[in-house]
């Protein structure tokens, strides 16, 4: 009788042992990172994340930004979504292509991130910057970097 009891509380302890490696493993020297991008560079976006899952990487950042567009036509409920997203983060990453101009909801991403007092840097693979960069990026003082710079900036 008293011996099943012991092995339930030692598995309990080594459970929350492990929970508490998880945390630490999530967070240790990572940053919440939110990336904000036009639709049309998904593909290199995503090639940016598999970029900082590869351990042998010098970018180590947690996602904050939206994998899918949120299912509504309602602006607002949307800008509500992206703003807690932004809220977790502590980074602002701005994906700059020649398609980033374009896009109304990467200029409010980034408002919304300078409003919410958040360091925004914007981003683009070395040999690949943008022919001409949004008049915004200029007038909000955001400092451009290589990807490979990134992880400087990120600190």
């Amino acid at each position: 009788m008293g011996g099943g009891s012991g092995g339930s509380w030692s598995r309990l302890g080594d459970i929350r042992s492990l929970e508490e490696k998880a945390k630490q493993a999530l967070q240790g020297g990572k940053r919440n990172v939110f990336i904000s991008f036009a639709t049309e560079d998904m593909n290199e976006v995503n090639l940016l994340r598999a970029h900082a899952k590869n351990e042998n990487s010098d970018i180590e950042f947690n996602d904050h930004s939206v994998r899918e567009p949120y299912n509504s036509d309602r602006a607002a409920y949307i800008k509500e979504k992206i703003a807690e997203r932004i809220q977790r983060s502590s980074v602002c990453v701005v994906y700059l292509s020649d398609s980033t101009k374009q896009s109304n909801w990467v200029k409010w991403e980034v408002e919304e991130s300078l409003r919410q007092g958040k360091k925004v840097v914007g981003v683009h693979p070395q040999g690949k910057a943008p022919v001409a960069n949004p008049t915004w990026v200029r007038e909000y003082g955001l400092k451009v970097v290589n990807w490979s710079d990134l992880p400087t900036e990120l600190k």
